[in-house]
């Protein structure tokens, strides 16, 4: 099928790195319609090897002959899927087409978005910039709570500021625009009202996982856990792999303050007796959500209405930094003529056209709101950085082998 021929040039793509046969598809500038989030990923994969190859790093080695090994697996796949093998292979198929958005976008370079490979916590301070949280513990009733690990003895969580000042309070904040006395340090804080979220969650895939069966391999599938919420992706377990490649998305409809701990665990699948746990990760929603560092969608590179690179965040570039402009109590934004913004007392320039499906141009603000956000720590007082569109990458842990990445 034509699908399937695309998919598979785009994979060759996306391998990089001159895998067999991919030399001529490297040099023709890609072609829009083929383009899907895999390439955006896969183009990202690239560049952070580029630079951790200059930081002389063997890690980046070890991952790019993974990337190769994936991208291999991807072309088996898409050959195999022809001559129609096992409903088995149709199934990774399935999967890896997810999150397809193939469409056309008149640019040359695939748009990228950032890889970290550790914990988005690791990056932004725990999105503790005001929220911290406390565990609520158990007292200690007898002998046997004395060698009770304090895991076992948390009973709920405390979520919290506690801020010590002295009265009266220094000229500089008292004078801010918008000041409520009776709130002291404590200016702008959302209502702790219950909010109903959507939660989107996608999983890429899992690296090197610890071997669960005889064989030296596992059968990994993906469970999600939030509130009452329970999915066990079962059925699409895959076969014998330590670097399962998942591409799978879930949505849950969840309620802060009651579900906010998210739990994605990997299980090995067994044909007889349970399931075993490989390793879990859990995330605590509610903490990026109310973080000023706007943990939600991510800030992605350009503003696009249509194609692969089409823009995810329910607001649009110029309604948050409208909110940001106002919850921080920023002059601006001033939209200019000549492509030019100003917030504070800062200038940003950028494009002032956007193309629809058809090639029709209109004017819009959103690419210069959008420069504006991607430079929001430049913003005096009330800036800081924005979460960027990303991948993160996440340590499996296993509570019967404390502190072991899985």
């Amino acid at each position: 099928s034509e699908e399937e021929k695309e998919k598979k040039k785009k994979k060759k793509k996306g391998g990089g790195g001159g895998g067999g046969g991919g030399e001529e598809v490297e040099e023709e500038e890609p072609d829009e319609s083929m383009l899907d989030w895999w390439s955006k990923y896969f183009a990202s994969i690239e560049t952070m090897k580029e630079v951790g190859a200059e930081q002389g790093a063997a890690a980046a080695e070890a991952e790019e002959k993974e990337e190769m090994e994936i991208a291999e697996g991807f072309k088996g796949q898409a050959k195999s899927k022809e001559k129609s093998k096992a409903p088995k292979d149709d199934k990774k198929k399935k999967q890896q087409a997810a999150p397809e958005l193939p469409e056309k976008k008149n640019k040359q370079k695939i748009d990228e978005l950032k890889v970290f490979n550790k914990e988005l916590e690791a990056e932004f301070d725990n999105f503790e910039d005001w929220l911290h949280t406390f565990n609520l513990l158990r007292g200690k009733i007898g002998d046997n709570d004395d060698n009770a690990t304090e895991e076992e003895r948390i009973v709920g969580r405390f979520k919290g500021s506690l801020c010590v000042y002295k009265v009266p309070l220094p000229d500089d904040i008292t004078k801010e625009a918008g000041y409520d006395p009776t709130f002291g340090m404590f200016q702008g804080i959302p209502s702790n009202d219950p909010i109903n979220v959507l939660v989107r969650v996608y999983i890429v895939r899992a690296t090197d996982l610890h071997p669960a069966d005889i064989n030296g391999k596992a059968d990994p599938y993906i469970a999600i856990k939030l509130g009452k919420t329970d999915i066990k992706d079962k059925e699409n377990y895959i076969s014998k792999q330590l670097n399962p490649v998942f591409g799978k998305s879930f949505d849950i409809e969840a309620t802060f303050p009651m579900e906010s701990m998210l739990t994605v665990a990997v299980y090995d699948w067994d044909l007889v007796g349970t399931d075993d746990l490989i390793g879990e990760t859990k995330i605590d929603l509610e903490n990026r959500y109310y973080s000023k560092h706007r943990a939600t969608c991510g800030v992605s590179q350009t503003y696009s209405i249509h194609g692969y690179n089409v823009w995810r965040d329910p607001m649009k570039p110029s309604q948050i930094l409208s909110k940001l402009c106002k919850e921080g109590k920023v002059d601006g934004p001033h939209f200019g003529p000549g492509g030019r913004v100003k917030v504070a007392n800062r200038v940003f320039t950028g494009l002032t056209e956007i193309e629809d499906e058809n090639g029709q141009k209109k004017q819009t603000d959103e690419h210069l709101a959008l420069t504006v956000l991607r430079h929001w720590e430049d913003i005096p007082r009330a800036g800081c950085k924005l979460v960027p569109e990303h991948v993160e990458t996440r340590p499996l842990l296993n509570p019967d082998k404390p502190g072991i990445e899985q």
